[in-house]
């Protein structure tokens, strides 16, 4: 594994990375969301669970409110995926009648309670969605947006086939009922200007999800978000547990408004085959699956609509093979579509999951304390795709990304013969590499590969550049051939994240391979 960045260093550093002013309501312009002045607003969002039985946000009783919101913002996050049970807008009893005190104790949550006693007595015992203004509120304080995102109907664990709110018909999920619980939360929030979308339904499945009743109903949920709430974009998931979009190739959308319509599309490593990315080589499957996800949803981002990669994650503690390698693809897709998207998830545990206390989550950000970063390797990677690449207002970034680490290709200025390395991808230089040309320049210097395995890659100005082509599946291998004909392809050096000559990987259909080092993404 390529050497991490301080993680101190990191987290002081993306947290003061200089978001461009934003000016509210957002709307969308072509592929993208843009705020009121028509300048590009990037969403980087984390997913925080508060859809669950106690149905309050998770984490409030294990540390103050405001403290979780600047940890958001110094993870270097602009927005927050905020989830919510149709049940706290159709059932006045459960969102008005009872407070947080008493929903943690009828679900004998009493070290919780004495926990957000501590921490956030403010809220103890304030109604149930009182509590959830309280939450929305403090997000806005920081400079966070949020997304209103109806997870399910009742509160609880969400999702399977056999839900009984899986899809609309089904004995829990009744279009009227849905339509009008969207509508109320939208006028509530109407006013609050950190809530700047809601998506409208998460994970559509089920027997019956074929597109005639998505058609049917989903433009019913919109508009009535959009009547109640003008100012907000109006977010619509896929079926298949939000993985498929395809059906709107070719079938129109047919709603009143145009400015505020926006996708979403959900991809995990299980989305597809079980445990395909160690059945199958790396970059056959990447390229594959990649180019699965374009035609299920990513497609949308061509015809002229903003699409939002609205979950994605893995299993943090760094043990699955299967999550790991699917993540090196995702990030690597995710970059060259500049998409808007939200991670799965903020949580380090959960109050209540499935009738276990306390259970952990092993693809949150934080750990059980929701004080420390779970995995500071796995953030690192995620700022590589945080920060925009290009859209309206913007000059265009080019860069080369190494999806592995989340760092980019950069100039290292150090010693007399300048070389190649990893850096920060908001400190790094502009990196450019046109195919037919075969040439990587960064500042006018061009990449002069060495003739030997293991050594470093030099920077030179132009009388001895190398032409580097792109091979693999995945075209993420960068490789030469040096003077004696051996195939090398650019490589990291783990001990300092220099860029190095190796012996080019996993070019075979070996699905124990890993060819992560190698991947370099250009921009």
């Amino acid at each position: 594994m390529a050497r991490t960045i301080n993680l101190s260093l990191f987290l002081l550093f993306i947290s003061w990375i200089p978001y461009l002013t934003t000016s509210f309501p957002l709307s969308t312009k072509s592929r993208w969301i843009v705020d009121e002045k028509g300048q590009r607003v990037k969403l980087a969002c984390v997913n925080w669970p508060a859809h669950l039985q106690p149905v309050v946000a998770e984490g409030l009783s294990k540390q103050p409110l405001d403290s979780i919101s600047k940890k958001i913002v110094s993870m270097g996050f602009n927005c927050v995926r905020l989830t919510w049970p149709l049940d706290l807008m159709t059932n006045d009893t459960l969102a008005l009648k009872i407070t947080v005190k008493q929903s943690f104790e009828s679900l004998n949550l009493f070290d919780d309670v004495l926990g957000i006693q501590t921490h956030n007595p403010k809220i103890l015992n304030l109604p149930i969605f009182n509590a959830y203004q309280e939450v929305v509120s403090n997000l806005g304080q920081n400079g966070l947006m949020v997304i209103l995102d109806n997870h399910l109907t009742y509160p609880g664990w969400c999702c399977s086939d056999n839900d009984l709110d899986a899809f609309f018909g089904y004995p829990n999920f009744d279009p009227a009922v849905w339509a009008k619980g969207l509508s109320k939360m939208a006028t509530l929030f109407r006013n609050v200007t950190n809530v700047i979308g809601m998506s409208l339904r998460n994970e559509p499945r089920g027997k019956r999800d074929y597109p005639d009743l998505w058609f049917r109903f989903m433009p019913k949920g919109a508009e009535a978000v959009h009547a109640a709430n003008p100012k907000v974009l109006v977010i619509l998931s896929g079926i298949d547990f939000d993985t498929n979009l395809s059906f709107l190739r070719d079938r129109f959308f047919n709603v009143s408004f145009t400015d505020k319509l926006v996708f979403e599309q959900h991809w995990y490593s299980f989305s597809h085959e079980g445990n395909t990315w160690v059945k199958h080589n790396s970059n056959d499957n990447c390229a594959q699956i990649s180019g699965r996800v374009t035609h299920s949803g990513g497609f949308l981002l061509d015809r002229g609509f903003p699409l939002i990669l609205s979950e994605f994650g893995t299993d943090e503690r760094g043990v699955d093979v299967n999550g790991n390698r699917y993540m090196n693809c995702l990030v690597a897709w995710a970059a060259e579509k500049d998409l808007d998207w939200a991670v799965w998830a903020l949580t380090g545990d959960y109050y209540l999951r499935t009738g276990t206390k306390h259970m952990g989550e092993t693809y949150g950000l934080l750990d059980a304390s929701w004080k420390n970063v779970r995995n500071s390797t796995y953030l690192q990677k995620l700022s590589g795709i945080q920060q925009p690449l290009r859209g309206p207002g913007l000059q265009d970034k080019k860069l080369i990304l190494h999806p592995h680490t989340g760092l980019c290709v950069t100039n290292s200025h150090s010693g007399n013969v300048p070389t190649l390395r990893l850096e920060l991808c908001t400190k790094s230089e502009p990196s450019t590499f046109n195919p037919k040309e075969g040439i990587v320049w960064i500042n006018k210097m061009c990449v002069e590969a060495p003739d030997v395995a293991g050594q470093k890659v030099k920077l030179g100005v132009g009388t001895k550049c190398s032409k580097l082509g792109q091979i693999s599946a995945t075209k993420m291998h960068m490789s030469f051939k040096t003077s004696n004909g051996l195939l090398l392809c650019l490589d990291v050096d783990e001990r300092d994240n220099s860029i190095v000559a190796n012996p080019c990987k996993c070019l075979t259909k070996d699905a124990s391979c890993d060819p992560a080092s190698q991947w370099f993404k250009v921009l």
